[in-house]
Protein backbone atom coordinates (compact mmCIF):
# COMPACT_ATOMS: atom_id res chain seq x y z
CA UNK A 1 0.00 0.00 0.00
CA UNK A 2 2.52 2.73 0.97
CA UNK A 3 6.32 2.48 0.19
CA UNK A 4 8.61 3.78 2.83
CA UNK A 5 11.78 4.63 1.26
CA UNK A 6 15.15 5.22 3.43
CA UNK A 7 18.23 6.71 3.14
CA UNK A 8 21.28 8.41 4.32
CA UNK A 9 22.85 5.02 5.71
CA UNK A 10 26.71 4.60 5.51
CA UNK A 11 30.21 3.80 7.24
CA UNK A 12 31.41 6.47 9.53
CA UNK A 13 33.63 6.64 12.91
CA UNK A 14 33.05 6.02 15.93
CA UNK A 15 31.57 9.49 17.81
CA UNK A 16 30.20 10.59 14.08
CA UNK A 17 26.70 11.90 13.12
CA UNK A 18 24.28 10.49 10.13
CA UNK A 19 20.71 11.46 9.40
CA UNK A 20 18.22 9.26 8.20
CA UNK A 21 15.77 9.84 5.89
CA UNK A 22 11.95 8.10 5.81
CA UNK A 23 9.87 9.16 2.51
CA UNK A 24 6.77 8.31 2.31
CA UNK A 25 5.57 7.21 -1.43
CA UNK A 26 2.53 6.99 -2.69
CA UNK A 27 0.49 8.03 0.12
CA UNK A 28 0.68 11.02 3.09
CA UNK A 29 2.18 10.44 6.25
CA UNK A 30 0.12 12.81 7.48
CA UNK A 31 -2.15 11.40 11.18
CA UNK A 32 0.58 8.47 11.72
CA UNK A 33 3.03 7.53 13.81
CA UNK A 34 6.29 7.02 12.25
CA UNK A 35 8.92 5.20 14.06
CA UNK A 36 12.63 3.94 13.75
CA UNK A 37 13.78 0.34 14.60
CA UNK A 38 16.78 -1.52 14.02
CA UNK A 39 18.56 -5.19 13.45
CA UNK A 40 21.99 -6.01 13.63
CA UNK A 41 23.40 -9.50 12.73
CA UNK A 42 22.42 -12.38 14.76
CA UNK A 43 20.04 -10.04 16.58
CA UNK A 44 16.38 -9.46 16.83
CA UNK A 45 15.15 -6.07 15.48
CA UNK A 46 14.97 -3.03 18.24
CA UNK A 47 12.81 -0.22 18.42
CA UNK A 48 14.96 3.08 18.67
CA UNK A 49 12.73 5.79 18.11
CA UNK A 50 8.87 7.15 17.51
CA UNK A 51 7.44 10.41 16.59
CA UNK A 52 3.31 11.00 16.72
CA UNK A 53 1.49 13.53 14.55
CA UNK A 54 -0.81 15.05 17.37
CA UNK A 55 0.99 16.00 19.54
CA UNK A 56 4.26 15.47 18.06
CA UNK A 57 5.67 13.75 21.02
CA UNK A 58 8.51 11.60 20.79
CA UNK A 59 9.29 8.26 22.50
CA UNK A 60 13.23 7.16 22.52
CA UNK A 61 15.36 4.00 23.13
CA UNK A 62 17.19 4.32 26.29
CA UNK A 63 20.01 3.21 24.31
CA UNK A 64 19.83 6.16 21.96
CA UNK A 65 18.34 8.53 24.20
CA UNK A 66 20.11 12.04 24.22
CA UNK A 67 22.23 11.26 21.09
CA UNK A 68 19.44 10.49 18.50
CA UNK A 69 16.43 12.91 17.55
CA UNK A 70 13.51 12.01 15.37
CA UNK A 71 11.39 14.68 13.49
CA UNK A 72 9.20 15.01 10.40
CA UNK A 73 8.46 17.24 7.29
CA UNK A 74 4.83 17.50 6.43
CA UNK A 75 5.83 19.03 3.65
CA UNK A 76 8.24 17.14 1.99
CA UNK A 77 6.35 13.71 3.41
CA UNK A 78 9.40 12.71 5.17
CA UNK A 79 10.54 11.66 8.93
CA UNK A 80 14.37 12.01 10.01
CA UNK A 81 16.55 10.24 12.47
CA UNK A 82 19.50 12.25 13.31
CA UNK A 83 22.11 10.31 14.84
CA UNK A 84 25.13 11.95 16.47
CA UNK A 85 27.88 10.60 18.85
CA UNK A 86 27.83 7.10 17.14
CA UNK A 87 28.64 3.82 18.93
CA UNK A 88 30.33 0.76 17.21
CA UNK A 89 27.21 -0.93 18.86
CA UNK A 90 24.48 1.53 16.48
CA UNK A 91 25.83 -0.62 13.34
CA UNK A 92 22.69 -2.12 11.97
CA UNK A 93 20.52 -1.94 9.32
CA UNK A 94 17.62 0.86 10.37
CA UNK A 95 14.11 0.47 8.90
CA UNK A 96 11.41 3.51 8.62
CA UNK A 97 7.59 2.36 9.87
CA UNK A 98 4.43 3.60 9.80
CA UNK A 99 1.74 2.84 12.30
CA UNK A 100 -1.78 3.68 12.82
CA UNK A 101 -2.30 5.38 16.45
CA UNK A 102 -0.28 6.33 19.24
CA UNK A 103 3.03 5.56 19.66
CA UNK A 104 3.07 4.73 23.19
CA UNK A 105 5.43 2.01 23.85
CA UNK A 106 8.79 0.04 21.77
CA UNK A 107 6.51 -3.23 21.58
CA UNK A 108 3.42 -1.61 19.69
CA UNK A 109 2.89 -3.21 15.96
CA UNK A 110 3.04 -1.43 12.98
CA UNK A 111 1.30 -1.51 9.86
CA UNK A 112 3.78 -0.51 7.06
CA UNK A 113 7.93 -1.28 6.28
CA UNK A 114 10.73 -0.11 4.83
CA UNK A 115 13.77 -1.97 3.19
CA UNK A 116 15.89 -0.59 5.49
CA UNK A 117 19.46 1.26 5.26
CA UNK A 118 22.66 0.09 6.38
CA UNK A 119 24.57 2.03 8.90
CA UNK A 120 28.17 1.07 9.78
CA UNK A 121 30.31 2.61 12.80
CA UNK A 122 33.69 1.71 13.01
CA UNK A 123 36.04 2.10 16.01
Amino acid sequence: QVQLVESGGGLVQAGGSLRLSCTGRGRSLIGYAMGWFRQAPGKEREFVAAVNWSPTSTLYADSVKGRFTISRDNVKNTVYLQMNSLKPEDTAVYYCALRIGMARDPNQRYDSWGQGTQVTVSS
